[in-house]
């Protein structure tokens, strides 16, 4: 009787998440946010990461086709990591029932950056959770040839839900939540980045 040992199936590479902390207003509280979500995806296997702090890069909200030499001196601060990203999570407060001006302005700013890859959210805000800020996104993420996720992470009331050391104080279901969002996140980063290597996108 001829035993074949099952050939195992081979580990997919890690794919390079960039997470996008959003806001880069002063007091913001979106770093304590974003420092909480990267402790969540820190030991995970699938993803390696890299953060794109918008309090970084000043990006204009006025596009041009020729942009002036200290635009594309800020450009160089993001858009290379957002090329070489699989995937995205945006970390977006809600500020009047939208999302910040400096995050459309990183959006508008790029194309191809954001074509055939998934988006994943952390939002964060008042009552709603930032949740209206992340459906408008959806929209604008649309238009540039992303996928969004369909599972979000969602803070209400944020500042209440936080210790002074940046700590949930009731992590299970955030936990949960990320766990679900970033398993999601990994399925498509892995089917779109593989069907890339097939053909490119038809974009």
């Amino acid at each position: 009787m001829d035993i074949t040992t099952p050939t195992p199936t081979p580990t997919p590479t890690p794919l390079n998440l960039a997470v996008v902390l959003g806001s880069n207003r002063d007091g913001r509280f979106g770093p304590v946010v974003s420092e909480w979500f990267l402790s969540r995806v820190g030991p995970r296997e699938d993803f390696d990461v890299e953060l794109v702090d918008l309090a970084e890069a000043q990006l204009p909200t006025a596009l041009s086709y020729q942009p002036t030499a200290d635009v594309q001196t800020e450009l160089a601060k993001v858009s290379p990591k957002l090329a070489g990203a699989d995937a995205f999570v945006v970390v977006t407060p809600e500020y009047n029932h939208s999302f910040p001006a400096s995050l459309k302005s990183l959006i508008d700013w790029h194309f191809t950056e954001w074509q055939a890859k998934p988006v994943g959210f952390v939002s964060y805000g008042g009552i709603s959770g930032g949740l209206r800020a992340v459906e408008q996104l959806r929209q604008v993420f649309a238009e540039m040839h992303a996928v969004t996720v369909r599972d979000t992470v969602s803070f209400h009331n944020a500042h209440a839900h936080f210790d002074d050391e940046g700590r949930h104080r009731d992590p299970d279901g955030p936990d949960a939540a990320a766990k679900t969002m970033l398993d999601q996140l990994a399925w498509w980063g892995n089917a779109l980045r593989t069907a890339k290597a097939k053909a490119p996108y038809a974009g």
